[in-house]
């Protein structure tokens, strides 16, 4: 091992600020909206950028920097930048890359938000998206066309938990010099590194696991230094900026991310199991259970499962229904990635205005469940999903 490279979890809670005069152990807060210069020559330097320095929290801020120095060094990011939310990261990132009459193509099992932004905002700026279907990679290329600049997906998909091979999608990007995008919100980088595969830019949505506790928002673009690059200057004059306070959070978060997901991984297989042996559950999909479609694509770049649990209830939409209601300790929201475990029924919530066949384009069936696996003791998640299935 190269004597500066660290293992993962000794990189996380060591990649830290340089200490103050005050020789704090933990990094502290740097709660300021700008910073002083020492005098003019110093101020004109910074604002051309011959000096690397912080000048505007908008633009940075030690805390952000910490927050995206540890990003990178766990994807194997040149560069990145960190933003106040998951969908101000998807909505930069492509806003900075993309010119009018530019072409996407993306899985169509995308975040409902992201798909919003692919259908009813991009397309004021002429810019269009071709879906195709991620059980089906072989059709990849058929949809690329000569204006095509950017090729994207997500891995695992929400809400359905498929898998998509990453390396494909790499080697498809070479070949038709496209930028290679992927969202790795569900895996986090503990799991799964997507630029080890191809991918130009990685996107989270730290809300998620990398918070862990549901606690603030946030996000982040890691990758190539020439496409941060342009990121950076479309979000510093636009101001999708993660505040300091949050970036804190975040990064402390990191330091427990790898025991954490450890536990959560644990945690999902075993319920994963369990829904698997039920009478009412039709099928269940977890990426490490070998019944999965692609269980042999996950095992190949995924260190674990995750903790994202999709299963169909026998019954349907009402039995999806029923099932929530009779949910006693299991939180019923639309996040996940937290300590506590939380269930969701897309097809009576989250993506209820879409019709049936828009539904199983992307895998929603009417009975389809999606759990995210808390840290509590896998005997009472079991034991409440049981008692609301039953």
């Amino acid at each position: 091992m190269n004597e500066d490279k660290k293992n993962f979890e000794t990189e996380a809670i060591r990649t830290q600020l340089e200490r103050t005069d005050f020789l704090e152990h933990s990094t502290p807060l740097y709660l300021t909206s700008s910073f002083v210069f020492e005098d003019a020559e110093d101020m004109r330097a910074s604002f051309t950028e011959e000096k690397e320095r912080n000048i505007y929290s908008r633009f940075s801020n030690p805390n952000t920097s910490e927050f995206v120095e540890k990003i990178c060094k766990m994807e194997g990011a040149e560069s990145g930048y960190a933003f106040a939310t998951g969908m101000a990261a998807v909505f930069s990132t492509f806003a900075a890359l993309l010119n009018s009459g530019d072409h996407i193509v993306s899985a169509r099992s995308v975040f409902g938000s992201t798909h919003t932004l692919f259908t009813n905002y991009f397309p004021k700026w002429n810019i269009s998206t071709s879906y195709f279907n991620i059980n089906e990679p072989e059709t990849i290329e058929s949809f690329i066309t000569p204006n095509t600049k950017i090729l994207y997906a997500e891995s695992p998909t929400n809400p359905a938990i498929d898998i998509i091979d990453l390396d494909l999608l790499g080697s498809i990007a070479k070949k038709h010099n496209l930028i290679l995008i992927i969202d790795n919100c569900f895996a986090t980088p503990y799991l799964q590194q997507p630029i080890k595969f191809g991918a130009h830019l990685v996107i989270h949505s730290a809300t998620k696991l990398i918070d862990g506790q549901g606690r603030v928002l946030g996000g982040v673009t890691v990758g190539k230094a020439d496409l941060i690059r342009d990121i950076y200057l479309f979000s510093r004059n636009t101001g999708p900026a993660l505040s300091p306070f949050n970036a804190w959070v975040l990064s402390k978060s990191l330091e427990t991310l790898s025991v954490r997901v450890d536990k959560h991984c644990e945690n999902a297989l075993k319920v994963a199991e369990f829904l698997e042996s039920h009478t009412k559950v039709n099928w269940v999909k977890y990426p490490f259970l070998k019944s999965h479609p692609q269980y042999e694509v996950a095992k190949k770049q995924m260190k674990l499962g995750g903790n994202i649990v999709a299963f169909e209830i026998k019954g349907g939409i009402e039995a999806g229904r029923k099932f929530l209601n009779a949910i006693k300790m299991c939180s019923l929201s639309a996040n996940l990635g937290d300590t506590r475990s939380i269930v969701i029924h897309p097809a009576s919530t989250t993506h209820n205005k879409l019709s049936e066949e828009d539904r199983l384009q992307v895998s929603i069936t009417d009975g389809l469940v999606r759990i995210s696996v808390g840290l509590e003791h896998v005997e009472d998640i079991i034991s409440d999903l049981k008692q609301a299935l039953n």
